[in-house]
């Protein structure tokens, strides 16, 4: 999936600015809690049942994308 705005959205009136899941009230950590947490992705898609398996791919490449930058280190 290249293009994560269609599943990933930022809006800063809705929670807080945080990224969320199509515009809904679902913040992509709330997914990543849950697979954190040990549920598989069928359970978290049980418990989010407003989510697409789609969705939840979207939420890990957004979160492997976010924590992948350069890191410069002052000398």
């Amino acid at each position: 999936m290249d293009d994560l705005s269609s599943r990933i959205t930022r809006e800063p009136e809705q929670c807080g600015g945080r990224p969320c899941v199509r515009g809904m009230r679902v913040r992509v950590s709330d997914a990543l809690e849950l697979l954190a947490a040990g549920l598989s992705m069928e359970e978290v898609l049980e418990e989010l049942p407003y989510l697409e398996r789609e969705d939840v791919g979207a939420c890990l490449q957004y979160a492997a994308r976010e924590i992948n930058h350069p890191v410069l280190i002052a000398s």
